[in-house]
């Protein structure tokens, strides 16, 4: 059992870049894996304090955003699976629960496959197998010329390299409009992933069909599936926020799947 309860920021140096993370709560570990154009600091709007509660947490930034390095440079969600699995080494954690939105749950998905034995139990909330072509798109067009200013103070106060690095960040999101390699988990690639799992996804969500999670739950041999009505991408936050952690608390337990 692990003491830690105050919140607390480091720095790792590995796979050539400096990875910001943070650790807080007591308990068993739980990986917690942010969005794309996201931060750690995300999860305070998304049920950090409940996880703590039961939980020691780690919570990274992914490479190139927030606080950490790695942008412009090489950039793929397995790449950031790999930065996850060196972190976890870093920090002895052998087997882990983990939790990702959008990004990271595509993270994680690589990560179960690299090692299925390191993951006990995982929540993707918008993961992909891969990029449809309405998310092709939309990633097509990504820019900081369509967002209000509350989004942009937003990615302001989230990426400590300002405007270089939310450039990059965009440069990353119409770069993965072409791109075939990083994500295209087959059928056959997600049912040697051990883990249990819960899948949530928004009915409307504009990136990611509701047919794909059907898809995933259907490969995944230990899953279930949770739908969230009249929700678009990445249900975790706002209104959604309360039944997510409720969910994802009662799955990570031992509740779901067997």
């Amino acid at each position: 059992m692990n003491d830690r309860a105050e919140k607390s920021g480091h720095v790792a140096s590995l796979n050539g870049i400096d990875l910001y993370y943070e650790r807080e709560g007591r308990g068993e570990p739980l990986l917690l894996l942010h969005g794309f154009s996201g931060w750690g600091g995300d999860w305070a709007h998304a049920g950090r304090g409940a996880f703590a509660r039961e939980y020691d947490l780690v919570v990274p930034d992914a490479r190139g955003h927030g606080r950490s390095g790695g942008l412009p440079g090489p950039f793929s969600h397995r790449q950031c699976a790999l930065d996850a699995l060196a972190l976890l080494d870093r920090l002895g954690v052998a087997r882990c629960k983990a939790v990702g939105v959008s990004l990271g749950g595509n993270t994680l998905l690589h990560l179960a496959s690299i090692e299925p034995a390191r993951v006990e139990a995982m929540v993707l909330v918008s993961a992909t197998m891969y990029f449809p072509e309405p998310a092709r798109e939309l990633m097509r067009r990504a820019g900081p010329e369509g967002l209000g200013d509350d989004e942009r103070r937003a990615l302001r106060e989230r990426h400590a390299g300002g405007e270089a690095q939310i450039e990059a960040i965009f440069r990353q999101a119409r770069a993965f409009a072409d791109d075939c390699d990083d994500m295209r988990f087959t059928p056959p690639a997600l049912s040697r992933i051990g883990a249990r799992t819960l899948i949530v996804y928004g009915d409307r969500d504009p990136l990611y069909p509701v047919e794909m999670a059907v898809a995933m739950y259907r490969a995944l041999p230990r899953a279930s599936l949770c739908v969230v009505p009249d929700a678009g991408h990445s249900p975790a936050f706002a209104g959604a926020a309360d039944a997510f952690v409720r969910t994802s608390l009662a799955f990570l337990r031992g509740g779901g799947a067997a």
